[in-house]
């Protein structure tokens, strides 16, 4: 039995509206003005609604997704307030949207970190990550927080700017923008081909 199977999880619809309850909730809060995720959260917010209008499926994508012979369950651990899942659980939702033979789960990091802590990156709970089964319950594969280029690229601008600054941000996002997703799901696909 793995971790997930007692967790609560979300659809991808569920999980939208417990982010936008959560954001809701902190800016009642007298102290949503101190609350450093509040930005983070309302950014993200913005981001998944754009890419949830304009991501595109490419032909090829689609093509690999319809093809597959086996099911699998896709759990992402994600959270409202990261920027990564803000870029890649839309993503993957479009691919599972795609895909039949494809379910999505979606566990929130912070209230599961026994299943955060198995699964973490250089040490760290670094999300959002994917952690994908069989339907007989077999872990097949885990992928993230972030696309391989996506993850030097920070590397590299981290040690060119001394860490994460601004620029390090922008660059990032300059690389989501111009990738539309493409490398995310072709890495994915990769992984169950």
């Amino acid at each position: 039995m793995n971790l997930f199977t007692n967790a609560k999880w979300y659809s991808y619809v569920d999980y939208r509206n417990h982010v936008d309850q959560d954001l809701e909730k902190k800016l009642q809060n007298a102290d949503a003005a101190t609350d450093e995720l509040v930005p983070y959260i309302q950014l993200n917010q913005s981001r998944m609604n754009r890419l949830d209008k304009t991501i595109a499926l490419p032909e090829d994508v689609a093509s690999r997704l319809n093809a597959l012979e086996h099911k699998y369950i896709f759990y992402v651990i994600s959270e409202g307030w990261c920027g990564d899942a803000a870029q890649i659980v839309p993503i993957i939702n479009v691919m599972v949207n795609a895909a039949p033979s494809i379910d999505l789960k979606i566990v929130l990091r912070d209230n599961n970190l026994e299943i955060m802590d198995q699964y973490l990156t250089n040490g760290t709970r670094s999300i959002p990550k994917l952690v994908i089964f069989d339907t007989q319950g077999h872990e097949v594969a885990t992928w993230g927080p972030r696309p391989k280029a996506a993850a030097q690229l920070v590397v590299d601008l981290k040690a060119q700017y001394g860490g994460i600054t601004q620029e390090v941000k922008e660059g990032l996002q300059k690389w989501y923008n111009t990738d539309k997703g493409y490398t995310t799901m072709t890495e994915i696909l990769d992984l169950i081909k």
